[in-house]
């Protein structure tokens, strides 16, 4: 069995899709942070802009750009640096994370400190803190 694309032992299909198909299993940030790298690695757009704050969500112009870079890039892993809050029952957040993949044949990385809030009861990306 192949483990999820965010990292964990369990198979995308238990772990990131099941999120992807409803939001609010993602019971703390670095839940919803790690089923949006999974979205980046199979360029799930949809839920890109549905895991983000309405107030800070890219437009569907946007949302085209995302998922063809995505889709341009070979994700090599995530690695969750830190946390602050974001359990199931606070209502903010933070992620601190590293995510690697291939461009034009050399290795980079996003190093990220993420802001997730609650809206509309669920887990949603902020933006850079």
């Amino acid at each position: 069995m192949n483990s999820c694309n965010c990292g964990k032992t369990d198979s995308f299909n238990a772990c990131c899709y099941e999120i992807h198909l409803d939001i609010k299993k993602a019971l703390t940030a670095e839940a919803l942070m790690r089923s949006r790298y999974s979205a980046f690695v199979v360029a799930n757009g949809d839920y890109l802009l549905k895991s983000h704050h309405s107030s800070t969500r890219p437009s569907l112009k946007e949302k085209k750009s995302i998922v063809k870079w995505a889709k341009s890039v070979q994700w090599i892993k995530l690695e969750v640096l830190n946390t602050t809050g974001g359990l199931k029952n606070d209502i903010d957040g933070t992620v601190e994370f590293k995510a690697f993949y291939f461009e034009n044949g050399s290795l980079q990385f996003i190093h990220e400190h993420s802001k997730f809030v609650k809206e509309n009861g669920h887990w949603v990306y902020f933006g850079e803190v």
